[in-house]
């Protein structure tokens, strides 16, 4: 009877320490969010496309926290950075956070990032947050050739690296011409990464004969453009892009291509900036399962391993492909070098 009772009363204090730790919590979030309603607003700076999911990201917060209102700045990724190291060196930083895949580089090596450990963050995978909070992963990308399935057969469609070395491609692949993780660069480094410095260089030289055509403009812009007929095939597009314009009707289809190149959105906070505490709480709801149940919604790929991708298969482990992943460390040690290549190659 004493053992019987003795369990009772273990589990007792159990669930009242598991209450008090999860009050703990929520008292923690309802603080930062009495703080962040006192600012009433966040900003924003986001390279992500509106209309698919910047959107349904800021009508899901502000449904959650009503009175903080979210102030989104759009545009390419290198002029939203440089727009931030204006700022700051002006002494007048706008954004409370930013978000893309070659952002930390520059913003750490200005002094301009706020360190901030996310409770929500806790989950990821070591490799897809910094060990001091610098940054944390959002989004995973996956960058594949993608076709025009009108203008190319089944049979035609590339199924490995030395299909696209196929002399009916030349001069009618096209890729961005953005020269970060998510471009050519990217691309490279994925082939100097995968098949190791000789054998890669000499793969990319072969490659460089085929005179692709660089777009100046983002992956989407290209996949449009292969999709409008002015291509038949591009090289470096997001994987997920595809799934969206072809569910739409639109005639692609991204190939699995090995090595993919994989690369993480990452999410950033900004060092004196005017919400701070909106920030955090936009933070931690992005890296949120709620955040990533939008995310997943919009048919884009939520780094946070609680919430899988809506098509399972545009990850590695359920499409049966193989990816290099580009760490911002990568990035940062090695981008130069990928530019390098390109601009010796492919320029």
């Amino acid at each position: 009877m004493h053992d019987v009772t003795r369990r009772i009363a273990t589990i007792g204090v159990a669930a009242m320490l598991a209450s008090g730790l999860a009050g703990g919590a929520l008292a923690q979030d309802a603080a930062l969010y009495e703080a962040a309603k006192k600012e009433g607003e966040v900003n924003w700076y986001t390279g992500l496309i509106t209309n698919q999911i910047v959107r349904p990201i800021v009508a899901a917060f502000e449904a959650k926290y009503p009175g903080v209102k979210v102030r989104v700045s759009g545009g390419l990724q290198n002029d939203l950075v440089l727009k931030v190291l204006a700022e700051a060196k002006a002494g007048a930083v706008q954004a409370d956070l930013i978000d893309g895949n070659a952002i930390v580089a520059p913003l750490k090596n200005a002094g301009v990032i706020q360190p901030y450990k996310s409770a929500a963050a806790a989950k990821l995978p070591a490799d897809y947050k910094d060990a001091d909070g610098l940054w944390a992963g959002l989004l995973l990308y996956f960058l594949v050739p993608a076709v025009n399935t009108e203008n190319v057969k089944e049979a035609d469609q590339p199924k490995t690296l030395s299909d696209l070395l196929d002399p009916k491609w030349k001069g009618k692949l096209a890729w961005t011409g953005e020269m970060q993780p998510g471009g050519p660069p990217g691309f490279i480094g994925a082939i100097l990464t995968s098949m190791g410095e000789k054998e890669g260089m000499d793969y990319l030289k072969k490659l460089a004969t085929q005179q692709i055509r660089t777009v100046p403009s983002n992956p989407r812009v290209v996949l449009d453009q292969v999709i409008a007929g002015q291509y038949p095939m591009a090289l470096v597009t997001y994987n997920h892009h595809s799934v969206i314009s072809a569910a739409k009707g639109a005639p692609t289809k991204w190939l699995p291509v090995n090595p993919a190149v994989g690369s993480i959105s990452t999410l950033v906070l900004l060092a004196k900036s005017p919400h701070p505490n909106a920030g955090k709480l936009l933070y931690e709801f992005l890296m949120s399962p709620d955040g990533g149940k939008v995310i997943q919604e919009a048919e884009y790929i939520p780094a946070n391993p609680e919430v899988p991708a809506k098509t399972a298969t545009l990850k590695p482990e359920v499409g049966n492909f193989k990816a290099v992943m580009i760490t911002p460390e990568m990035a940062e040690k090695s981008l130069d070098s990928w530019i390098k290549v390109y601009n010796e190659l492919f320029k």
